[in-house]
């Protein structure tokens, strides 16, 4: 069975896959405390504030076209384009990554930080081997934001991100607990043709209040 490459999604663009996958990644997550002193006390009392955005660290991923005589700077610059700013967007694109079936918690990610390396060049001087080392943050919406802090309120908006498999009937069933409302899923997303579901692709699923104006 032939390996699962880790691929990157950006949400315009077609996807990432990468040559030569890596051989660990690291996840960092961390939460600020504020110490209060206490009265008569050598123990200071550590009060919550707020916790930091996930990181996820990937030190060394290889790109290696010396077989093909090209230049390895056409596959790494489809990396590097996630820290430019999209004309359209107006800031650089948010992706999702995918190794097989890890989705990495279903999150949304911007590439916060990209370094290149370039080990081997043609005589002409064209590089034909890199090693990158990417950190990405972890992206959360206004509105991912708010649900996330009143998951029982149905009438906060979310997002899905498409699994490989799934179909607009299963997402429906998970978000709602109706396979049938999955065409307010498709309505909420312009989806013509709800059998070409690309992974990766993060839908918008509409609040409860807007599911009710959409028939079954």
């Amino acid at each position: 069975m032939k390996p699962e490459k880790l691929k990157i999604f950006p949400e315009e663009g077609e996807e990432i896959e990468v040559l030569f996958n890596p051989n660990k990644i690291r996840i960092d997550k961390s939460f600020q405390w504020r110490s209060t002193p206490k009265p008569q006390s050598d123990v200071s009392q550590p009060q919550p504030t707020h916790g930091d955005a996930t990181t996820l660290a990937i030190d060394e991923l290889f790109f290696d076209t010396y077989e093909d005589r090209s230049s390895v700077r056409e596959k790494t610059d489809l990396l590097f384009q996630l820290t430019v700013v999209n004309g359209e967007l107006h800031r650089p694109p948010i992706v999702t990554l995918q190794w097989g079936s890890w989705t990495f918690d279903d999150f949304q990610w911007v590439l916060q930080r990209l370094s290149q390396t370039f080990t081997l060049f043609l005589d002409d001087g064209t590089p034909v081997r890199a090693t990158l080392a990417c950190t990405f943050q972890q992206w959360i919406s206004n509105q991912e934001e708010a649900q996330r802090q009143n998951r029982q309120s149905s009438d906060v908006p979310k997002t899905h991100i498409v699994k490989r498999g799934e179909t607009l009937s299963s997402i429906a069933g998970k978000e709602f607990k109706d396979p049938t409302l999955w065409r307010s899923i498709a309505q909420a997303n312009d989806i013509d043709n709800p059998r070409h579901l690309a992974p990766g692709r993060i839908l918008a699923i509409p609040t409860l209040k807007s599911r009710r104006s959409i028939p079954k």
